[in-house]
């Protein structure tokens, strides 16, 4: 790792803990994640600080993963650290997609605002499970496109759409006769309809997660993100640094939220000692330590492999069920420790159990991906006895 990533993970730290976590109390945050107002004043702060989209280089591409991990780590120690750095779901993947795939035009439209922090975006892939629609697997996609003239026709209905509420770009996706297309739009647009914003566990993340109805989007054929009937392949491109950067983020807040169950079970005393020394407690903490640390190397691991050129689809669904799996062991141990403390919102780490529960189901759910590694291993085992 350069000494020059190292300065910057020391940056963004420094400005986390001194100029975000004051924010953490501000009534700007909502149930449906923090305000655009506030979004916009903590990246002011974060573009002084010089510590604003620290993944991206100047020419739309992005740093390692390995390097981005020391990076988005830092980020992840406050719920707002990410959205003031400009790291944050869906906009970090969606940065990280357009860079890969988009043309010059479409990068300087589309992409620029995003890297300014001046612009949120949305990636309009899930669907509704009543509709019969893509979820977990995004070949059951309903929404379809048409070519008419030199515009695509988009219609169908999405769910779960994190960001879109206050969105001003958004990546669509719907199946042509050719497949799966993606398409880059400005929002909002009359003709994507916001149905609702959904109430759900987690906050941390501007906009919320919307279901909406798409009847007869016009989209210039050349806002098209890259080739017709390439969109499932771009989405798997997206999707294995997307688990990876959940992974990163949290695993800082779980940093966070185990520094303060550890300040607190060292000052607390019951029954004549600081509660660390009963053991019930000190072995949690202890567990802690160890959780954290695995998750630590298993997105390491990843990362190289994702910076070996390869997609890491069956390394990066290992690091998404290992990581999140033991970050939540990780919260829910420190809502323990503090007991009653735990579960209110005077700290983080109420937060941190709530968000972490989340993620468990944030790019496909643990079952998914244990079942698609078996999968796996039955085609491996298959490969060997020809």
């Amino acid at each position: 790792m350069t000494h020059r990533i190292e300065s910057i993970a020391a940056a963004i730290e420094a400005f986390i803990r001194s100029e975000v976590i004051p924010y953490e109390k501000d009534p700007r945050r909502g149930r449906h994640g923090p305000s655009d107002e506030l979004v916009q004043e903590l990246r002011a702060r974060a573009r002084k600080a010089g510590v604003l989209t620290p993944q991206m280089l100047p020419d739309g591409s992005q740093l390692t993963q390995r390097e981005t991990a020391k990076l988005l780590i830092r980020t992840g120690l406050s719920p707002l650290g990410p959205i003031a750095c400009n790291t944050m779901a869906p906009d970090g993947s969606n940065m990280f997609l357009i860079g890969r795939v988009g043309n010059a035009e479409q990068k300087a439209r589309f992409l620029a605002p995003l890297m300014s922090g001046k612009a949120r975006s949305a990636f309009f892939m899930t669907e509704p499970a009543e509709a019969g629609g893509a979820g977990s697997d995004p070949s059951m996609m309903q929404t379809t496109c048409r070519l008419d003239g030199n515009h695509w026709v988009i219609n169908g209905r999405k769910k779960f759409i994190t960001g879109a509420d206050g969105a001003s770009i958004g990546i669509v996706m719907a199946k042509s006769d050719a497949g799966a297309c993606m398409f880059l739009v400005d929002l909002p647009d009359p003709a994507i309809r916001m149905l609702r914003v959904l109430d759900t566990i987690d906050s941390a993340m501007a906009g919320g997660h919307a279901e909406l109805e798409i009847d007869n989007l016009r989209v210039p054929a050349d806002q098209m993100l890259g080739a017709c009937g390439e969109g499932f392949k771009y989405a798997q491109m997206r999707l294995s640094p997307a688990r990876l950067s959940h992974c990163m983020r949290w695993l800082g807040l779980a940093m966070r939220a185990n520094e303060i169950a550890t300040d607190y079970a060292c000052r607390r005393h019951a029954f004549g000692k600081p509660l660390v020394d009963h053991e019930g407690v000190g072995f949690m903490l202890a567990d802690n330590l160890i959780d954290l640390r695995q998750s630590e190397l298993m997105i390491d691991w990843c990362a190289g492999v994702l910076d070996s050129g390869s997609l890491a689809t069956a390394e990066s669904s290992m690091a998404k069920v290992a990581v999140s799996e033991a970050l939540m062991r990780v919260a829910d141990r420190c809502v323990q420790v503090m007991g009653g403390s735990g579960i209110t919102a005077d700290t983080i780490v109420e937060q941190a159990f709530r968000e972490m529960r989340a993620f468990r189901i944030y790019d496909g759910p643990t079952e998914v991906h244990r079942w698609s590694l078996a999968k796996k291993i039955k085609r491996d085992w298959n490969a060997g006895q020809q």
